[in-house]
């Protein structure tokens, strides 16, 4: 009889509900809610103007300039059509505006790699479709942390290195006859990355590649990357390469 007290106590505790009433749902833990446009836009201007200050005068140029043009291009066809002038000029002088941050915030995502470990990965990470990237490097001297990281595309294989030319040079050597011995009639291309004379500095690397001339078939690509990739690529990779993992983000620049 005990037991049925109890049972009956902790069920008049227990709220009532009524006939059509729902059962009440568990609490489910909350997901991370990703950022929203807006605020990935905010936080792309604010780092943008750390690195170039003079991103906001050039972004308020750019949106009265176009409303002015516009203004002055409906009146010449219109006179005193003004409201057109500036329904029209609006949108574009915030396009104008939005595309040069864009471009404005990519030189500041590559300046802040530029001369760290792992940069030239960073900046083949931003290639174009058609190109096939390995994060981990071809080839790397732990002691000294110079790399040569490796890209396949239409144009054939491209060996970007990290590194003083005269320390990296034996790295892309051995790499390169390696290349050389299992697919020898493929073109390999050496990019060199850095400031110094003879160097592309990393911001450019993407838009020279982009240069080159094809000489592959999007089925050859593939057939290459297999090649490679059954040889295998075990490399002791040391710590700092890519500490950051900074990546240039074209989309997130873009608002996408």
């Amino acid at each position: 009889m005990a037991k049925t007290t109890d049972s009956a106590d902790s069920n008049a505790d227990k709220p009532k509900r009524s006939l059509f009433s729902r059962a009440p749902k568990a609490d489910k833990p909350k997901k991370d809610k990703k950022p929203g446009r807006i605020k990935q836009m905010v936080d792309i201007f604010k780092m943008t103007r750390r690195h170039d200050p003079m991103v906001t005068w050039i972004m308020l140029g750019a949106f009265f300039g176009l409303i002015l043009v516009s203004l002055l291009v409906v009146l010449l066809i219109s006179p005193g059509n003004w409201i057109t002038g500036l329904m029209i000029g609006i949108p574009l002088g915030l396009l104008g505006a939005l595309l040069l941050m864009s471009r404005r915030a990519e030189r500041a995502a590559y300046a802040q790699i530029e001369g760290k470990a792992g940069a030239a990965g960073a900046a083949l990470s931003s290639l174009k479709k058609g190109w096939i990237f390995d994060e981990q490097p071809a080839s790397v001297n732990p002691r000294t942390q110079d790399v040569v990281f490796r890209a396949i595309g239409k144009p054939g294989i491209v060996l970007v290195t990290e590194g003083p030319s005269n320390r990296v040079k034996g790295l892309v050597d051995a790499e390169r006859r390696r290349l050389k011995r299992i697919l020898p009639n493929v073109t390999v291309t050496i990019i060199e990355t850095g400031k110094a004379e003879g160097q592309v500095p990393i911001a450019k690397v993407t838009k020279k590649m982009g240069k080159l001339k094809n000489e592959l078939t999007k089925v050859e690509v593939g057939a290459v990357n297999k090649r490679i990739t059954s040889m295998g690529n075990k490399l002791p990779i040391p710590k700092g390469i890519d500490p950051y993992k900074a990546r240039p983000d074209r989309k997130a620049a873009r608002g996408r």
